[in-house]
């Protein structure tokens, strides 16, 4: 007798990849005694002026839907921030609110590419993009970057993907960059500008991690010259703010991408969160005083792993620039995703294998410091115990 459900499961989804680090994360949560150094989220908490906006919109029973782009008053908030800290010029009516900047990936994505068309992404590269290409039945390109040239985008490699223009859609970038750490330098950013105007390319610039630079500092793609029109610029109140639970992000750019993303978000959430969305216009009008103790506790806590990391003697890196991780590469002749097994079973600390963020990621490991600083000297002191026992 026939199913008559044929097949539930639909190849599109079947044929993508598996993403470990889910698996990592449920067995630090659900194992205590491990540490876990693979949080792709800040440790602290949203300072109180942010916290209290969204307890008073509870109070006040604003419990309905918001716009489909977002509320005004966090638009028009997003707009003045965007000019004064980016140098970018958007209106309110070029910004859309999503549920995070995830969200915001996806609806530029369905909104821009056709099946078939192609998407080059440096690798490595944080571990969705590629998935979300080729769910839409696009073509992911990986552009490879390296730990020599610090995963800087070159114009040699993105060169390489260019042999049919035609194909070649836009071109995604991330900087400061999970997992590497690396912020993008202005020079790499007009190159690959330059060749984006020449291709007639979209630039999707997803800027998550803009506020957490320790060296140099941020740009955006849209600030530079001629690049507004040619530039989708992503930003997340997650890891600026510790706001990664209100699920709350935005897109800005050309008025004819972001009334496409519009339509599209009737169709899959309707609306970002009415309570996260008063959260975040309280986090972009309140004082940003705060971001001096984040990031000083950071640099301590990087320059440490950074340190010890060099110590045992296996490990080579350039230590990062921004973000919250750094992306070590190891000289164990075993794969990554067996490494971080490894340490899970013998050390106690859950990392995330290199190869779950791209093809050249292989070889590497990623290790968050978005924790406690004295859960990471025990992860470390775990860890140089445990390497010492790699045959």
């Amino acid at each position: 007798m026939k199913n008559p459900l044929r097949k539930t499961i639909s190849e599109r989804e079947i044929e993508l990849p598996d993403i470990e680090i889910g698996k990592f994360l449920k067995i630090a949560v659900e194992d205590k005694s491990i540490i876990s150094l693979g949080p792709g989220e800040p440790d602290y908490t949203p300072p109180n002026h942010i916290l209290n906006a969204a307890k008073k919109s509870i109070s006040k029973k604003m419990t309905h839907y918001s716009p489909v782009a977002g509320r005004k008053e966090l638009r028009e908030a997003i707009a003045k921030k965007l000019k004064k800290e980016n140098k970018v010029s958007v209106n309110p009516d070029q910004v859309i609110v999503t549920c995070g900047s995830n969200e915001a990936v996806l609806l530029s994505m369905i909104a821009c590419i056709d099946p078939g068309e192609q998407v080059l992404i440096p690798d490595p590269g944080f571990l969705s993009y590629i998935p979300t290409v080729e769910l839409l039945n696009g073509q992911a390109i990986s552009v490879k970057t390296t730990l020599q040239n610090n995963f800087q985008v070159t114009t040699e490699e993105i060169k390489k993907h260019l042999k049919n223009p035609k194909k070649v859609r836009a071109i995604i970038i991330n900087t400061p960059n999970n997992p590497t750490g690396t912020v993008y330098s202005k020079k790499c950013l007009e190159e690959i500008a330059d060749i984006a105007v020449e291709h007639d390319l979209m630039i999707v610039s997803d800027e998550a991690y803009e506020k957490l630079i320790y060296k140099g500092k941020h740009i955006s793609m849209a600030s530079l010259k001629g690049m507004e029109d040619y530039t989708l610029t992503l930003q997340s109140f997650s890891k600026s703010y510790g706001m990664a639970g209100f699920r709350v992000g935005y897109a800005a750019g050309p008025q004819k991408i972001i009334d496409a993303m519009k339509k599209l978000h009737i169709l899959s959430t309707i609306s970002a969160s009415t309570t996260s969305q008063v959260a975040a216009t309280a986090a972009l009008k309140g004082s940003q005083s705060f971001m001096k103790k984040i990031l000083k506790d950071y640099v301590k806590r990087k320059t440490f792993v950074c340190k010890r990391l060099t110590e045992m003697g296996h490990f080579k890196h350039n230590g990062p620039e921004g973000a919250f991780y750094i992306f070590p590469k190891y000289d164990f002749k075993m794969k990554s995703k067996d490494l971080a097994y490894w340490f899970i079973k013998n050390a106690k600390v859950a990392v995330m294998p290199g190869a779950e963020f791209g093809r050249y990621g292989e070889g590497f490991i990623r290790i968050s410091y978005a924790t406690d600083f004295n859960l990471i000297k025990k992860a470390l002191n775990r860890l140089e115990k445990s390497v010492k026992k790699i045959k």
